[in-house]
């Protein structure tokens, strides 16, 4: 049996993924805050729920992040706070980089997916109208991380797809404050994320894709 493991399961996105792998077939193991005190801004934390993990994974998710934690996204240069920022760095960018850096010696041999939720807002390309300063640059700089990390992880573990993933505007907590974007269900997106996890090749680790598996620039 193909086992998966979830980052942020509790979470509406994480949670419904769980769910869509388990209906594929997959054992699925989560973690999260509310299960496991895991606090993905913390290295100490990070280590402690990773290191209880035994054997191996054929498809890693990463669903961890936040908009604006207590705040809102701003809709200008001048609304920047310099520390709301940094914990928004610190959910965004920081925490997937401390659990990517756990993960070798949990991914096999064999293929391999490592799917980090990311955001379309976080293309500098894709940018035409700006505001939300600390969730784009957490997002564009999350990006880079997976970059990185499909290159280093990929030395070793030469069949390892490692991409970051743009769920859509998804219906949760997380964007019920923002009515007027068009949403899909938690359990629409997660089986769209599904599909596109296990539909990439080796040639795309690395990439930037969304829901339906179109790659999104940089």
């Amino acid at each position: 049996m193909k086992r998966a493991l979830v980052i942020g399961a509790s979470g509406g996105i994480g949670a419904a993924v769980v769910k869509a792998l388990r209906g594929r077939g997959y054992e699925v193991v989560g973690v999260s805050r509310s299960y496991d005190g895991l606090d993905v801004t913390d290295a100490e934390s990070v280590s402690r729920v990773m290191d209880r993990l035994d054997g191996t994974f054929d498809v890693v998710f990463i669903a961890v992040g936040t908009l604006a934690l207590e705040g809102a996204p701003e809709k200008s240069l001048a609304a920047i706070e310099a520390d709301q920022m940094a914990r928004v760095f610190a959910v965004n960018a920081i925490g997937p980089a401390l659990v990517l850096a756990q993960l070798e010696r949990l991914l096999p041999q064999g293929r391999s997916v490592v799917g980090i939720l990311s955001a379309r807002v976080g293309s500098i390309g894709d940018n035409k109208i700006g505001g939300w300063h600390s969730y784009r640059a957490s997002k564009a700089a999350l990006n880079q991380i997976v970059r990185g990390a499909a290159i280093e992880i990929g030395r070793k573990h030469k069949s390892a797809v490692v991409v970051s993933l743009h769920p859509g505007t998804v219906e949760t907590a997380f964007t019920a404050n923002y009515p007027g974007h068009s949403k899909v269900s938690a359990q629409d997106a997660a089986a769209n994320l599904c599909d596109v996890i296990e539909s990439l090749t080796i040639g795309q680790t690395g990439q930037f894709f969304d829901y339906q598996g179109k790659a999104i620039s940089w």
